[in-house]
């Protein structure tokens, strides 16, 4: 099993899109990137933690890889933006990558690459590769929260 970390604005949407992927084998929401230990929901919309709001992805190699992770992350949200997911802004809400190893962090830094060049992007990869600290899980009442709800979807 290997774990990737992703931040793309509200975390309930990419959660649930993350768990239906064949070879993901669990998904847990928290915060990552900031400068407080043991930050909550209520410290980290403050935007004074420093965290980011991120999918703590869990999944077996066998059946997916990082690769293919990376692309549905970029293809989810809008990568372009700055703090920001359509109607919820702050630096908890910034398009992030926090990779586990070299590897994921030449991938990441290569996808980014390619979609620049590439120009299906109007405005150039705002998404930020991050070191990857202590990942804080969030409290239990976000953890699948759509899928609680019975919610289809979320608006990224």
């Amino acid at each position: 099993m290997a774990t990737a970390y992703f931040a793309a604005g509200c975390f309930w949407g990419v959660q649930q899109r993350f768990s239906k992927l064949p070879g993901v084998t669990n998904t847990t929401v928290g915060y990552m990137g900031g400068t407080t230990d043991a930050p909550d929901y209520r410290s980290v919309c403050t935007g004074q933690t420093g965290h980011a709001e991120v999918v703590e992805v869990e999944y077996d190699q066998a059946q997916v890889d990082f690769t293919t992770l990376i692309s549905c992350f970029f293809e989810w949200h809008d990568p372009t933006q700055v703090n920001r997911q359509g109607p919820d802004i702050g630096t908890q809400y910034r398009s992030a990558i926090f990779p586990q190893n070299k590897e994921q962090r030449i991938e990441a830094e290569n996808k980014i690459d390619q979609l620049n060049q590439s120009g299906y992007y109007s405005q150039p990869i705002a998404t930020t590769i991050e070191t990857a600290d202590t990942f804080w899980p969030a409290e239990d009442y976000h953890q699948h929260y759509l899928d609680k709800r019975g919610l289809g979807h979320c608006g990224i």
